[in-house]
Parts: C-alpha cells; structure tokens; sequence
C-alpha cells in the first residue's frame, strides 16, 4: 500500500484545483458577463431624494434601454405618530403596450414625482416602492426603499436624504442576527453534507490528553471562521459588483463541482487504504499531536465549510439575509457568528470528559470506522458529478469519470521506483486534462414535475393580479436541503394533490445555473441562499415565507392559510 508524501499529494491537488480553477474562473466570469448584461436594480433606476420646506421631491435617473412603470409606484410617509397623508404629483408617462401588464404609461431617461405631505413633521420614514423593466427582456421585482427624512430642513440647509447609514443601524437588530446566526451554524452540523467530516474530527478524541483535543478543537475552529469570512468576502464583493449571487453560489460553477468531487474522491481513497495522504490532511493518525496535526485541524474546519455550502439550515437564511444587507463589517461579524455557531459543539465536546470516556480505546476499530467513513464521500462524489452532470451534460460527467479512474491509477501505482513516479505523474495528467473537458449539451430546460410550472416574473404576476394563489419553491440540484423538503414534502403525490386541492400554482425557480433575475427574486425577499419558499395569499395578499425545513403540517398550513 503506497504512501503518498504531502507535497505530491498538495502538487497533485495543486495542479487539479488550478486546472478547475481556471475553468470555474471562466464559468463565474461567464456568470458575471451575464450578470452585467442587465445592470444591477440601483444602477439602473439611481433615486435622488430633495427634502424642502412644503414637499418631497424624488428624482430617478435611469439608464438607457430601461424603464419605470408609472402604475407601480408607491410612497408610505409615517412618524412616531403614524402615518401621514401624502398628495403625489405625478407627470404623464410614455404609453406603451405591455405583454403583461397591458396599457400602461412608462417612464424613460427620468422620472420625478413630487410629493406633499398634508402634515408637519421632524423626523420620519419615507418607504419608496417602484418596479421596472429593460427593453431587452428583464422584469425586476418591486424594488422597496427606505429613506430616513427631516422635515424642518431645506436643501439648502441639509445634503439630499439617503438610505439610514452605520449611525442609524438597528443594533438590536444587528445583535438578533448574530443569534440566528450562531444557531443556524449550530444546526449545520446536523446537516448530511457536513456529518462524515466532523466523524473524522471526532474520531480524534480517541487518541491523545485533554489539552491536545482543546489545542485542535480550537484550530478547527480558527479554520471554520476563516472559511466562512473569506466566502463572505467573496459573496460580498459579486454582489457589489452587480452580480445576484448567494450561499452555495460557488456551486453555479461546473469547474467547482468537479474540483469538489476529485477532492472527495482522493480522501475516500485514502480513507480506503489505497494510499495514506498523514495524519495532517485527515487528522487522524499517531501524528495527531505533531506540527502537522494542528495544520490538519485547520484544514479539516476548511474542510467542513466547503462541504457545508449545499445545505442551509434554519435560521440561516434570516442572518444571512440581514448580513448581506448591511455594511461590509456588519455582514463580516454575522458570518463570524455563523462559524463560531458551526466550530461551538466540536469545540465544547473537546473539553467534555465524558465524550472521552464514551469512546472505546484505540484499537482495530479505529480502522474499520475509518475505512467506514470512506463511502459517504464516494456517495458524495455521485451526487457532485449528478450536479456536474445537470450543469454541462453527460459528456462532462463521463470525462470527470475517466479522469478519477487516472486519479485512482496514479494513487495505486505510485511507489519508490522511477517508473513507478513516471507513470503515476503520467496519470496526473490525465486526470487534470480530463477533469477540464466540457461537454456540448448541458441542461437547456429544466426539469418540471406534472402539477407544477416554470416561474417567470412576469407569469406569476399576471397569476398575483388574477387573484390566484401560487406557491414560488426557489431550489437548485446542489441545494442538499431544496432535495430534502422535495423529497420528503413537495414533490411527493400527496404534496403536489394538496397543491392541487388547495388551487395553488406551484412554480419553481430553478437557480442550479446561474440567473440574474432569479437572483433578483430571492434578494428581493430578503434572503441570499436557497432553499427559498414564497407564498402568495389569494386575492392579492402579502407574501409570506415558510420555514427552510419543511414538514407536511407546516405545508398544509401554509396552503391553507394562502385560501382562506
């Protein structure tokens, strides 16, 4: 059985993760050149706000080939006393025959509404709704802005008003997220995607004293936050550039997924005893207390959160929301409480004498629970290469395979000898090479089960304007979580018969590929994950969210309460 050296098995991984890289570059650049073919919502419709003594004055500036409807505006002044009356000067539009909307009046180039409030105030909320479309093809959900407002100034007096900035942050807001947060981490580790790698980090309490399992725990830990900031970091920085990306967006790359899946597939190897990667990669082995053994901790915290991008737990979705609303550090402290949520129980387990205690002595069972451990991730694997398989078609899927097959070969035959290293390098290749093959025919169409329909913003408006009730389930293939709740709820004959009995339309948004207006959808309802799942009451009521995780008592509920 060879034993793979670290820097061959790190330039192995090296030169796979920079081929895939390059091909997920090229994926997410495709994504962002799709993105940027419809300007983001606050380019496209910038809104300038002028305070003066006897009126509000609101002035869009939009970009060319965009429009406004002039129907869809809506303006809400309220104070401590509540709300206040307004009298709304709007000028003519450009009438204009809309597929969806019929005849309507629009506005181009800019749009000023004049608004005059029928009482005095000091201080007050000015809440702006409006909607708009792009001549080539893109609907953006109702757009919703908040403005905090004096009444007592002039613009000569004061700078035009704008959106509340840190000074104005609600901290009992800001310090609820960070709960949620912890929480949501919490729960994460009950998730599928994440169990088989925190059996290994638990499998390492055997082994070692007290202060040794408090040193890793706390690297786990270091390695988990680290993670979790630099995806923040990176979500953060799409977003302001335009892009309406969320958590798992990494996912949207076909050279991700593939990166994922041989990585998966070389610790399952090596979990198998094809080869040993040390103690370091898996942190495991009677190297756990050495140098390395603090490196492999960090790593196997990294580890968790790569594999924990498909799920979302509950409470998640609410911090996240929040966080990617606010302020770079706002969202970078909340991501912080996300990872300190998620690294919590295997941090206080390490100082649980108990759990110790519970664990049988280092023996042969340590092996054969290892080798154990090694079949969720090939399971792993086939569901990444599904996910692969869904993106860029058969043809990539069988590449991916062929190229693992060299993946195992190289891990096989590696040994002392030159040929033995020529060969195995030879391999290497091979896998990379094959690892970077796409095919032609990816998913053009997604697939709809019967009893449901493809969202559009424009069908399930038309649907909401009817008076219909409709049901909007935003999912992706590598949303672990979205699979679940179709599983176990939506998609069963009884999920999709009480669809059907309650006279709901059931869309789905499918947000496996990259789609700026489904992007859009979920941002607009405060989130920037998925699972995502939206009802629209009968006769024209408000939307209201369901839980994360879905049970076939919280869905009936829901159905009912959307007719009654």
């Amino acid at each position: 059985m060879p034993n793979f050296p670290m820097p061959i098995v790190l330039a192995f991984l090296g030169a796979l993760f920079f081929n895939t890289a390059s091909l997920a570059q090229n994926d997410l650049a495709g994504l962002s050149q799709q993105a940027n073919t419809f300007l983001p919502v606050e380019e496209a419709y910038p809104l300038n706000v002028e305070v003066t003594d006897d009126h509000i004055r609101l002035l869009w500036t939009i970009a060319d080939g965009y429009y406004l409807y002039q129907h869809r505006f809506k303006f809400a002044l309220a104070d401590q006393q509540g709300d206040i009356a307004l009298d709304i000067s709007l000028p003519p539009g450009l009438a204009k025959q809309d597929e969806f909307f019929g005849d309507v009046e629009v506005y181009y180039s800019f749009a000023d509404a004049q608004l005059a409030p029928q009482r005095a105030f000091a201080q007050a909320q000015l809440v702006v709704t409006s909607q708009g479309c792009a001549d080539a093809g893109l609907c953006y959900p109702p757009q919703r802005q908040v403005f905090d407002i004096s009444g007592t100034l002039n613009t000569a007096e004061q700078p035009a008003a704008g959106p509340a900035d840190d000074a104005n942050l609600d901290w009992a807001a800001v310090l609820m997220a960070m709960g949620f947060a912890l929480l949501g981490g919490i729960i994460l580790n009950a998730m599928p995607c994440v169990f088989p790698i925190l059996s290994l980090k638990v499998l390492s309490f055997a082994q070692g004293d007290s202060q040794q399992h408090h040193r890793h725990a706390w690297w786990y830990l270091a390695g988990v936050v680290t993670s979790f900031l630099a995806v923040a970091a990176v979500l953060i920085a799409l977003q302001r550039a335009g892009s309406m990306m969320g958590w798992g967006f990494q996912l949207q790359s076909t050279g991700f997924v593939l990166g994922l899946a041989f990585l998966f597939t070389a610790m399952a190897l090596s979990l198998s005893g094809v080869t040993h990667f040390g103690a370091g990669l898996m942190n495991m082995g009677n190297q756990l207390t050495g140098g390395g053994g603090s490196r492999g901790s960090f790593f196997t915290g990294v580890l968790a959160v790569v594999v924990a991008s498909p799920c979302t737990a509950p409470f998640m979705g609410t911090a996240l929301g929040f966080a990617l609303g606010q302020p770079p550090v706002i969202a970078l402290t909340v991501f912080t409480a996300l990872g300190v949520g998620m690294a919590l129980p295997m941090v206080l387990l390490s100082y649980s004498a108990r759990v110790r205690d519970l664990l049988p002595k280092p023996g042969a069972w340590m092996e054969t629970f290892k080798q154990l451990m090694a079949f969720p991730l090939y399971i792993t694997v086939v569901w990444l290469l599904w996910v692969a398989g869904r993106q860029s078609g058969i043809d990539t899927v069988a590449a991916a395979l062929a190229g693992l097959v060299f993946m195992a070969l190289a891990l096989s035959v590696y040994g002392p000898s030159p040929w033995r290293k020529l060969i195995a390098l030879a391999c290497v290749l091979a896998a990379v090479a094959l690892a970077t093959v796409r095919g032609d025919a990816g998913r053009d169409v997604a697939v709809i089960p019967d009893g449901t329909q493809p969202w559009s913003e424009k069908a399930l408006e038309a649907l909401v304007a009817e008076g219909t009730p409709v049901f909007v389930d935003v999912t992706a293939d590598w949303c672990i979580t979205c699979l679940a709740n179709e599983r176990a709820v939506l998609k069963t004959d009884a999920g999709l018969d009480a669809f059907e009995a309650a006279g709901v339309v059931y869309m789905i948004a499918d947000w496996t590929d990259y789609d700026p207006a489904i992007g859009a959808f979920v941002k607009s309802h405060g989130r920037h994950g998925i699972p995502l799942y939206v009802m629209y009451p009968a006769n024209g009521g408000d939307p209201f969210l369901l839980p994360q995780l879905l049970t076939r008592s919280s869905l009936l509920e829901a159905l009912e309460r959307a007719t009654l």
